[in-house]
């Protein structure tokens, strides 16, 4: 944000709303899937566990995606400048 305030370019607003959006994300999307996770008897069905972690693996894709995008319009807004 202090990047924005230097250089008036609304482009690192974006970058940093895409970082900063990573973390109610993680909170609220991936956190749940979390503590059901952990919740998780060891004799859980496999079919359980296994449904558990691919959703997990989906969510984090987002977020990674998240990052992704952010170092991309970090990287858009400092070629300008």
């Amino acid at each position: 944000m202090v990047a924005f305030i230097v250089s008036y370019d609304w482009r690192w607003l974006i970058g940093a709303a895409l970082i900063l959006a990573d973390w109610p994300y993680t909170l609220f999307i991936i956190m749940p899937t979390n503590k059901e996770l952990e919740a998780t008897s060891a004799e859980a069905t496999h079919e359980t566990i296994r449904g558990l972690i691919q959703q997990w693996g989906r969510l984090h894709a987002v977020r990674s995606a998240l990052g992704l995008a952010a170092t991309l319009a970090y990287l858009w807004a400092s070629a300008r400048a």
